[in-house]
């Protein structure tokens, strides 16, 4: 069994957000396209999701040779929603999203210019207002 240091590994992993950058060149569609394809890269292709074992065999091909077990660990659990020490694809993308400071900022702008102030015009249904 490996042991964490949840505040150890926050500091040993770390993450460059580029994901901005990338919907910016790529657009929404070929951002999403893109994260489709890494989860395919990272995945067990018997179980569909992305394991211990598929993480660390694949994750030479990311660039990512120097991660210790327990910090592909760790990255696991970030993301493992439903406990089963696995990522699914769905886990897989809020993981993502989550480790994007970028694309949280931009979710936050875009909730505040749409939800965070009051209708500019009334609807009127069936009479009623």
């Amino acid at each position: 069994m490996i042991s964490l240091d949840h505040h150890h590994m926050m500091s040993a992993v770390e993450f460059v957000d580029y994901f901005p950058s990338m919907i910016a060149r790529l657009g929404e569609e070929g951002f999403i396209g893109e994260l489709c394809n890494g989860f395919v890269l990272l995945m067990d292709v018997e179980k569909g999701l992305i394991t211990f074992e598929s993480l660390k065999r694949n994750c030479v091909v990311l660039g990512l040779h120097d991660m210790g077990d327990d910090e592909l660990v760790w990255m696991l659990m970030e993301g493992d929603l439903d406990g089963d020490g696995a990522l699914s694809q769905m886990e897989f993308y809020i993981l993502m999203f989550r480790l994007s400071p970028g694309l949280m900022d931009g979710s936050k702008q875009l909730w505040k210019e749409n939800f965070d102030h009051p209708p500019h015009h009334q609807v009127h249904v069936g009479g009623f207002q």
